[in-house]
């Protein structure tokens, strides 16, 4: 914002309220419109719902990591939005079967690989079976319930996993750094959606440039601020793209990477 002209507490306020999980969402948007906010910022279905729930007719600048907002009936169409919701949607779907993809040419002649899942992320790993088998997987899917996981004693369910694969949600994001110590313990090599479960100890990661998108977002805010409507702004697609791999987890791992392969990576731990 402030590279569009933006400086906080003279021409724009921005106001923020952390939550330690998805319930936090509603009060808190219920709070930021007693603010008397101009625009809400949601990212993800669960904080899209709760700012729908407390915005009445204000605009929102949506980022869909996670879920397609057309396909769920929260916007018209992607060219014409409709209502009082637009932003940015991450291509999931194809994401998941790309991290597939990226895993076999890690793991030639890996054969079983777990899918982990919530609620929130089902979708995903419905697409990521599909891609496992058409390229010799054979997908051992695992669900997560309540709001905090045992992944070590969901990796331990998958058996004789050889890979496993972790979707995009913001479960999996608050919890990386746990993710990252059940798979470390496990010995048991993964690609996960968001490069910060990589950097915690992950063999390697595909999906979005997070940061990147959040200064997308931006745009839509300076937009929107200077009068744009949201049933007019189009929903757009991503398009930053990040791939992330632990080279020390590949030793630890007895992972081989090639160089050719780790080139073509955005950030490389080591």
């Amino acid at each position: 914002m402030a590279e569009l002209g933006y400086q906080d507490g003279r021409n724009f306020n921005f106001e923020y309220i952390q939550t330690p999980d998805i319930e936090g969402y509603g009060p808190a948007y219920r709070e930021l419109a007693a603010r008397k906010v101009d625009v809400f910022f949601a990212v993800g279905e669960p904080g899209l719902r709760a700012a729908q729930a407390a915005a009445g007719a204000l605009p929102i600048a949506l980022l869909a990591v996670d879920f397609d907002p057309m396909a769920k009936g929260y916007v018209a169409s992607l060219a014409r939005p409709g209502g009082n919701v637009t932003g940015i949607v991450v291509q999931q779907m194809e994401l998941a079967a790309k991290r597939i993809e990226l895993l076999r040419e890690v793991l030639p002649d890996a054969r079983r690989i777990g899918l982990v899942s919530d609620a929130l992320s089902r979708d995903q790993i419905d697409t990521a079976a599909e891609a496992a088998r058409s390229l010799g997987f054979v997908p051992l899917l695992v669900g997560l319930t309540g709001p905090r996981p045992d992944y070590a004693a969901a990796l331990r369910r998958m058996g004789d996993a050889q890979a496993v694969v972790i979707p995009a949600g913001p479960l999996f994001m608050r919890d990386r750094v746990a993710i990252a110590e059940a798979l470390t313990q496990a010995g048991i090599p993964s690609i996960c959606a968001f490069r910060e479960i990589a950097e915690a100890g992950a063999l390697m990661s595909y999906g979005v440039d997070l940061a990147g998108l959040f200064r997308d977002m931006a745009d839509y805010v300076d937009r929107i601020a200077k009068g744009g409507k949201p049933t007019d702004l189009p929903i757009e697609h991503a398009t930053r793209f990040h791939m992330a791999i632990n080279l020390k987890a590949a030793v630890r791992l007895g992972v081989s990477v090639s160089n050719a392969f780790a080139a073509r990576a955005n950030e490389v731990f080591e």
